[in-house]
């Protein structure tokens, strides 16, 4: 194609079903000084484990040897995640690659949950673009709302954390209640629960807290990416509910101070072959769980927050007789958008 001027036109693509094989050749192909991308499904980034291990330990003992010139760090791209299995099931819902990943050298390791496309494309950007370092992103491919223009999106990817202002309406006073998340379904199914909070418990204060830069939330002392304890009590308070949508397995959060107010959901082993919202309600992700467990933490809610829970619990039995009829998720889940769009 006439676009195609930045391709190398006598190259080839080159495709095995093999995560070893390709593991090993991007390996090869990044000692002879140019850039790749490895993109997997999440739950069988597993198999190369051990080569993983090899290549950043490799680059960390590499790190200290002026004489060797740093190469282009290895870059992984998880699709097929496991909150959009609706088709392959339970065999293919594993999101520990991030627990693996975690636990190697700080100055090697680098992991990212871009929320929409527009974070997505600022996030690989910079990890094309980076040097000695091993980078996940975990992103799905199924198609999903759009937060953030490009613009806003850098601005957000460069501080990796931050407080969604247009989500949140406690401006000018102290929040009631922290509601954060980490990835594209947790983040959808956040705000979804956002609004159903600022519709019907309107007096409530609400702070919305997005990361796409998971070593964040890792203390200054163990990560260069990580907050300060100060900068970390800033955003998510020190004494205000946090109620914490995470991407993988919820214990890998539990890293920081405040930890007893920090209430993490995350995947717990629940899947099978079923609509995209239903994984959510298995693993008690989704909106419905989330205002719930919310309401269970603020005392403040009265009867407007038992009407409300009452109304959420029949919601989720309407929502499994829907599924069990017609094997897809209800309209108002299906086609959910933010009712206020005003994200820079």
């Amino acid at each position: 194609m006439p676009n195609d001027g930045l391709l190398a036109r006598a190259g080839r693509v080159m495709e095995v079903l093999s995560e070893h094989q390709c593991e090993g050749w991007l390996e090869g192909y990044l000692l002879t000084g140019r850039h790749g991308l490895f993109n997997c499904y999440e739950a069988f980034i597993h198999i190369i484990d051990s080569m993983f291990n090899q290549h950043a330990k490799w680059l960390k003992v590499m790190s200290g040897l002026p004489w060797r010139r740093k190469i282009s760090s290895l870059n992984y791209l998880l699709a097929s995640h496991v909150w959009r299995q609706d088709h392959n099931g339970f065999t293919h819902q594993d999101p520990g690659f991030l627990d693996v990943v975690v636990n190697r050298k700080a100055e090697i390791v680098r992991c990212y949950l871009p929320p929409d496309a527009n974070c997505l494309l600022s996030v690989m950007d910079h990890c094309l673009r980076s040097r000695h370092y091993v980078n996940v992103v975990v992103a799905g491919k199924h198609p999903a709302p759009q937060w953030l223009s490009m613009d806003a999106a850098i601005r957000h990817c460069t501080e990796g954390i931050g407080i969604w202002q247009w989500a949140s309406n406690d401006q000018g006073s102290a929040p009631d209640v922290v509601m954060t998340c980490c990835g594209d379904v947790p983040t959808l199914e956040i705000l979804a629960a956002v609004s159903i909070m600022r519709e019907h418990l309107p007096s409530l204060k609400i702070r919305v807290v997005n990361v796409v830069d998971l070593m964040k939330l890792q203390p200054q002392s163990e990560h260069p990416h990580g907050l300060s304890d100060t900068d970390f009590d800033d955003l998510v308070t020190k004494d205000k509910p946090v109620i914490f949508a995470f991407h993988a397995y919820p214990w890998l959060i539990h890293r920081r101070t405040n930890h007893d107010n920090i209430h993490v959901r995350g995947y717990k082993e629940e899947g099978t072959i079923t609509t995209p919202f239903d994984m959510t309600v298995l693993n008690e992700l989704d909106r419905f769980h989330l205002v719930m467990g919310t309401i269970d933490r603020l005392r403040q809610t009265d009867d407007p927050g038992v009407y409300l829970k009452q109304q959420l619990k029949d919601k989720l039995i309407e929502h499994k007789q829907y599924i069990d009829t017609y094997s897809e998720d209800m309209p108002e889940v299906k086609n959910w958008k933010w009712p206020v769009r005003n994200n820079g």
